[in-house]
């Protein structure tokens, strides 16, 4: 925002993201992780949005959303990552500096715009970055010469931008920010700030506009009663225990359909070796196909376990399920029953017995199931929608 006289009218807001690559906030074409979210829910507002952040590998990798913005650079390790800091803040010119979580690339970035020139800063927390080396129990105590090697070797552990000594030091500076958004009472609590959900485009997601027995012959489902994870599958998201509980039903009709799969290792070949004859794998599909993916489902699962990643976490499978009136499927772990809020099934974590016989009562009871799917349909219009987010947004930039 400018003089009168000058060429921008409208707030700018730049939302900084540490990986924009398929392997980071690129992952889901067309956006569908929490980034692009807040950016659609921002542009709701008629803020001027850009997402702007780094590439770490192949810039042909980099997933773009053609309404929104994006500003990329290539990122480097140190000592070249000082460059490349630099690149990108020279780009950056949001009147508010928006970084998604508390890491060196993305919220380290926006400190020191914000030193440069005094632009208010909101820090967005919607994972835990260390749950995933440990939480607090994790420290750094090398010897001399481990410590030498990961600072003078090549591929030296403390070259790494994001190394978690440099994200337990951003966890220090999160007061710095101007203002905090969490998306779960576990990092609220941990972090402060104000709860910001995660959205979902309810109109896209709109079940009326999708025939699930066309949905499932197109995507070769037909014929089978499908329960649905549309997400990277991971240990701690309990997709074994639901292969587990289709052992114990052991009825061939019965499929798990993984779409995506893991953009990280080899986890879902690990589990077709082992479950293969459950498991149905579909490729990543962009955010505008994903509804009509899901469409094809009878329940969709999130089994999440009890970990502190977990914990942290607001599963956008959940609002995936519910936008689409679909019976969802979860565990009792974090926000997952206020988020359903009594519109779901709950089981207990890592308890196979319990989602077989979940399972087995919703397909006994598939009316009464679908039913509720649309009593989460109307909840997650009023509660989990885009414009739900920005209405929080709206208050919390006013405060600024």
């Amino acid at each position: 925002m400018m003089d009168l006289q000058g060429k921008k009218t409208r707030l700018k807001v730049s939302l900084i993201v540490s990986d924009l690559s398929k392997a980071g906030a690129g992952r889901w074409e067309g956006g569908g992780v929490r980034s692009f979210l807040l950016a659609q829910a921002l542009q709701k507002l008629q803020y001027e949005v850009e997402i702007a952040g780094f590439v770490f590998g192949n810039e042909e990798e980099v997933i773009f959303d053609a309404k929104i913005a994006t500003v990329c650079v290539t990122g480097k390790n140190y000592p070249q990552f000082v460059k490349s800091a630099d690149n990108l803040l020279k780009k950056i010119d949001g009147d508010i500096i928006y970084a998604m979580r508390p890491k060196p690339t993305s919220f380290g970035l926006s400190l020191l715009k914000k030193l440069q020139n005094r632009r208010p800063v909101i820090l967005d927390i919607d994972d835990w970055e260390l749950s995933w080396y440990g939480g607090d129990a994790w420290q750094y105590r090398p010897s001399l010469k481990q410590l030498a090697r990961d600072i003078l070797k090549r591929d030296g552990a403390l070259r790494y931008p994001d190394h978690p000594l440099y994200l337990k030091w951003m966890e220090n500076w999160v007061s710095r920010a101007d203002a905090i958004t969490t998306h779960t009472q576990f990092l609220k609590e941990r972090f402060g700030g104000i709860c910001v959900p995660n959205g979902k485009d309810t109109s896209l997601f709109d079940p009326s506009r999708y025939d699930p027995e066309v949905s499932r012959a197109q995507y070769g489902l037909a014929g089978y009663r499908i329960i649905m994870f549309p997400g990277a599958p991971r240990p701690y998201k309990g997709i074994e225990d639901v292969l587990m509980a289709l052992d114990i039903l052991n009825e061939p009709d019965l499929k798990l359909v993984i779409v995506g799969g893991s953009p990280y290792d080899d986890y879902d070949d690990r589990l077709i070796e082992k479950w293969g004859r459950w498991i149905v794998k579909l490729p990543k599909y962009p955010v505008a196909v994903m509804p009509s993916v899901v469409a094809a489902a009878h329940i969709v699962v999130v089994p999440q376990r009890d970990t502190p990643a977990a914990l942290a976490q607001f599963p956008l499978k959940l609002t995936d399920g519910m936008a689409m009136a679909k019976p969802v499927l979860a565990t009792r772990v974090g926000d997952i029953p206020e988020i359903l809020g009594g519109t779901g099934y709950l089981v207990d974590p890592s308890c196979p017995e319990q989602i077989a016989d979940q399972i087995n009562w919703i397909f006994r009871n598939i009316e009464a199931a679908n039913y509720q799917g649309m009593k989460a349909r109307e909840r997650c219009v009023e509660r989990y929608s885009v414009e739900a987010m920005a209405a929080i947004l709206s208050d919390l930039i006013q405060r600024l």
